[in-house]
């Protein structure tokens, strides 16, 4: 079944924001660390932000500033609000889970789910 369901994707102008959600069950989400990946065409699917079980986050450094990630524990949901979006930024973004922060931003990452994926544009 589906356990990670993602949404907020579209098409949106250079310097617009969008916010991505993602729904996770309860089980899954009071119990791992949340991040958004994303993967551009013929490009590697990357590590774009995580934030553990107690709130803490972590970026990487192309969207520090930019975007925030956030996570309602009452809701199951994880965010991440996009600004001043860039052409660079288009990409399918995925919501995954994982039991440490750490195990988001390892290489490879250590991911035990991850979403469908959902598209981003940034038009120029």
């Amino acid at each position: 079944q589906v356990q990670l369901v993602e949404s907020g994707g579209g098409l949106v102008q250079a310097g617009g924001s969008l916010r991505l959600s993602c729904a996770a069950s309860g089980s899954i989400f009071s119990s791992n660390a949340m991040g958004w990946f994303r993967q551009a065409p013929g490009k590697e699917r990357e590590f774009v932000a995580g934030i553990s079980r107690s709130s803490n986050t972590y970026y990487t450094n192309s969207v520090k500033g930019r975007f925030t990630i956030s996570r309602d524990n009452a809701r199951n949901t994880v965010y991440l609000q996009m600004n001043s979006l860039k052409p660079e930024d288009t990409a399918v973004y995925y919501c995954a889970a994982a039991k440490l922060l750490l195990s988001l931003t390892s290489t490879p990452p250590r991911t035990a789910y991850w979403g469908q994926g959902t598209q981003v544009t940034v038009s120029s």
